[in-house]
Formats: structure tokens, sequence, C-alpha cells
């Protein structure tokens, strides 16, 4: 098994993962309005690749705190059924948040089990002062700092990051 970023070809075997894991009614969540219109951060979408078959994928989308905080919602994250248990998941994040941080990215939000996250550093606690447009479960609301520090005196609403949605237009249009 390889973890690659994902280019043109495995996006229709992500997209279908996604859509078996997930189901229709993904669209309705608070995450998924902060990701539609919006392209994912290119060289953090991954994907785990297993004799030419997509066994995994892992995302990260630009999300701005209060207007002005730099972040990266992290997800989803999948694994195919038969393939759960194997760790594809935890080579994912793992891969996926180090590059981040060589990135230079210094939060990363997600909605998820806290139980499973926090091996990967993720705590509910530190997101007590952020905030998603939408209802969320509180308890399932988490960050994680990539630098020390970096949620510091950090509260506010959660939103896409000014010109993101141009830029997509922009780069669909050349």
């Amino acid at each position: 098994m390889k973890i690659v970023v994902e280019s043109g070809s495995p996006t229709p075997q992500v997209e279908s993962l996604v859509a078996d894991a997930f189901g229709p009614d993904r669209f309705a969540k608070a995450v998924y309005r902060l990701r539609d219109g919006v392209d994912a951060e290119a060289s953090l979408s991954l994907v785990a690749i297993d004799k030419g078959k997509v066994v995994g994928t892992l995302r990260f989308w630009p999300v701005e705190i209060a207007g002005q905080v730099p972040a990266l919602l992290l997800g989803p994250l999948v694994t195919c059924p038969e393939r759960q248990g194997e760790g594809i998941g935890s080579k994912l994040m793992h891969e996926g948040l180090a590059r981040a941080a060589a990135q230079g990215h210094r939060i990363v939000v997600l909605v998820g089990d806290e139980p499973y996250y926090r091996r990967f550093g993720f705590h509910r606690a530190l997101a007590r002062r952020l905030e998603l447009p939408g209802w969320v479960d509180p308890a399932r609301f988490l960050a994680r700092e990539l630098a020390a520090g970096a949620l510091a005196g950090v509260g506010g609403m959660i939103g896409r990051p000014a010109g993101a949605e141009r830029e997509q237009k922009a780069g669909r249009a050349a």
C-alpha cells in the first residue's frame, strides 16, 4: 500500500468511497457547508492505494477562525469497509498531519469521535472557544495545534477563507 496525493484518476473512486461511507445526508452537515464551492488543499488530499484500488482517503480544507486566523478543516477520513482495522486511517492521519505541519499550517479542526482522534492530538478542550456555522454535537468538535500555542487567545466562528470561492472559480476558468 502507498499513500499519495490525490490526483485526477483516483478522484471518482474517492467520491464513491465517501458517498458509501456517509451517504447523501452528509451534504446537510455544517462541515460540508464550509467545503461546498471551495477546493480542498490539493497537496494535503491524500489517498491510500493498494493494488490499484483506493482503500482510504483524507482531505483537508482551508478555513478561517473569526475571519482572521487560518486553519484547516480535516475530513472526511474514510477507509473502505473491508479494510477497516488495518491501520489505513492511522497512516493517512499521521501522513496528512505531518505534511500540514511541514507546510506551516498551525491549527486543524474536525468533527469526530474524540476517543478515536485523541491519539492524533485532537481534543475537545482546544475547540471550546471555536464555533461552527450550524449545529454540531459539541462533544465531537475537536481541534489540534500543529504549532504549540497556536490556539492561545483564538476564538470565534469558523468560516470559509476570504476569496476561496473566487480562486476556485478562477481556476476552473483557466
